[in-house]
């Protein structure tokens, strides 16, 4: 019997625990729990590690949130991105790359198209009600696992309407970066890696005047006005920070 291995990962503990228990009646799953999001990311390199690695990941949409605070309505790319895996959809971003063999489903208390959106867009594989029944979550463990995704009917329209307008705004972000120069599009990434102007400047061997003077243009042309507003544009746009591990830095149009 191939068994299917299950990573329960939610900061609640008793729903944590009463949900591996139950699933660990399945004669075809094995299930162990996280109590946040670090945590589940060490049980994944551990197992990895020793050559069992999970299979599907079942993530609480609100892991880590205030308990009576309104979740975030974060807008993809917007802001500051939280730590790696200290909320449920950071956690999926988190997992998508160093385990592409785990797939993961969101746990959620109430239906919110948007966040389901962002979900997907993080490389989620389904969006689930916490209150489904336990033959409803296991017909969508195993259905992940055939590279199908999974949400709510009722869900369908409003998410697919939230996929459609983050299409929209990342083609518009997409188009004024385009209008930046080679030189602008390296300061702009400076940007997106967190990097203030005289760390821009020394990065690429510009004063810090020099990089001021960028850092304007870069504002002027994608119709911002303030440096995390210019970030979130970028984010949208599919610009990759600047790679700060890196020693390959522009002079004078050289690589040095």
């Amino acid at each position: 019997m191939v068994r299917i291995r299950v990573l329960v990962v939610d900061d609640h503990r008793i729903f944590a625990e009463s949900l591996a228990a139950a699933l660990a009646a399945e004669p075809d799953v094995d299930v162990s729990a996280a109590g946040s999001g670090p945590a589940a990311l060490r049980c994944l390199e551990r197992a990895a590690a020793e050559g069992r690695r999970f299979d599907v990941l079942l993530v609480d949409a609100d892991l880590g949130a205030v308990p009576g605070a309104v979740p975030a309505q974060r807008e993809s790319g917007s802001g500051p991105p939280p730590p790696p895996g200290s909320d449920g959809i950071a956690l999926v971003a988190g997992v998508r790359v160093p385990h592409p063999g785990v797939r993961t489903v969101v746990l959620a208390e109430r239906d919110d198209p948007r966040r389901a959106a962002l979900a997907l867009q993080a490389g989620a594989s389904g969006w689930v009600a916490k209150d489904c029944s336990l033959s409803r979550l296991l017909a969508v463990i195993r259905g992940v696992l055939r590279e199908e995704t999974h949400l709510p009917p009722a869900l369908l329209t409003g998410v697919l309407r939230e996929l459609t307008a983050a299409r929209k705004h990342r083609t518009d972000s997409e188009r004024l970066v385009e209008s930046l120069t080679p030189r602008e599009h390296e300061v702009l990434r400076c940007m997106v890696a967190g990097l203030g102007r005289k760390d821009v400047a020394a990065r690429l061997f510009l004063s810090p005047h020099t990089v001021r003077t960028h850092m304007q243009n870069v504002l002027g042309k994608l119709g911002v006005h303030s440096t995390l507003a210019a970030v979130a544009l970028a984010r949208r746009a599919g610009v990759r920070p600047a790679d700060l591990a890196g020693d390959v830095v522009e002079r004078s149009g050289q690589l040095a």
